[in-house]
């Protein structure tokens, strides 16, 4: 762990925080011992319940490097990601994670990690979330046209 990049992650979560940007959650983005992006979370000031801080570093990134595969670079956050942020990391292709914090102390400062966390391994039926599917075979379409693609670009 490069303790250099988990200071810069931990110092944006304290700064941006302070600032009134968002919530105290920092994060960066490395590849070759360089930090590419940096980001914060942003939730409250951009009214974008998406805008966490590994979001944001991860579309720095990707635009930065101009791509949308991360598969060489490292992500630094000062608290474990949420399952949205996980999921992000996981579409990127970040293949290494370092963070500080934990996801219960997230939970213990009032953030719902673990509760998405726990939802999201419920059977759709039980989870507090209400979910309803309609039209399914005609969705299935794009699925059809997306096998078939000889052009498409795979991700």
């Amino acid at each position: 762990m490069n303790e250099d990049f988990m200071a810069e992650a931990i110092r944006l979560s304290i700064e941006k925080m302070e600032a009134k940007a968002g919530g105290p959650f920092g994060a960066v983005v490395a590849r070759d011992g360089r930090i590419i992006s940096r980001g914060w979370n942003q939730v409250t000031s951009t009214n974008d319940p998406s805008a966490h801080a590994e979001i944001i570093a991860i579309r720095k990134a990707c635009q930065e490097l101009s791509t949308f595969w991360l598969g060489d670079c490292e992500l630094y956050v000062n608290c474990e990601p949420c399952p949205m942020c996980l999921a992000a990391i996981y579409w990127a292709g970040i293949r290494k994670v370092y963070f500080a914090a934990g996801r219960e102390d997230a939970d213990n400062a009032g953030f719902g990690d673990g509760y998405i966390a726990r939802e999201i391994v419920k059977p759709v039926a039980e989870r507090n979330l209400e979910m309803e599917q309609g039209m399914r075979d005609e969705a299935l379409e794009a699925f059809s046209i997306w096998d078939k693609m000889a052009d498409k670009t795979e991700y």
